[in-house]
């Protein structure tokens, strides 16, 4: 993975995520501080991750016998977002492990050149009724394999 992931997020630029993705603010986005509250954040995350995923792997996830569960996430904030604006969220496979998936996720306000944020979203999947950790779903994977970053252009 790119350094500027560790050494200097704000170094991302759109162009840099296989995945864009458009997420409105809502107006109870914004918080008494006049910007977007930062869990709001994390709902985006959650929304890009598993929206993507529904429409990459063409299936219902909730219906695989293997489930993604968010074992790991993180934020790190920028700039502020306000209602609104339409955020561009983008998407981005850090890394792929036998029973994990590392996401990359950045936020760009609307006319934003430099991310407003840059998370991490980690799945782990475990059997849907025994809650054990098992395999990425070949679905899931199958998805992935198109999800890197810097590829040759948004997948919406």
């Amino acid at each position: 993975m790119s350094d500027a992931f560790v050494d200097d997020p704000r170094s991302l630029r759109r162009h840099d995520f296989g995945v864009l993705r458009q997420v409105p603010t809502r107006w109870s986005d914004d918080d008494t501080y006049g910007h977007v509250n930062n869990v709001v954040h994390y709902l985006m995350f959650d929304t890009v991750v598993n929206g993507w995923l529904i429409e990459a792997s063409g299936v219902d996830i909730r219906a695989l016998p293997a489930v993604g569960l968010v074992v790991e996430t993180s934020c790190r904030y920028f700039a502020e977002l306000r209602f609104p604006e339409v955020v561009t969220a983008g998407l981005a496979l850090e890394r792929l492990g036998t029973s994990s998936v590392v996401y990359r996720l950045a936020l760009f306000g609307e006319h934003a050149q430099t991310p407003a944020a840059v998370g991490r979203f980690v799945h782990v999947y475990v059997g849907a009724t025994d809650r054990r950790p098992t395999s990425v779903p070949t679905q899931i994977r199958d998805a992935l394999a198109g999800l890197t970053r810097g590829s040759a252009g948004p997948v919406e």
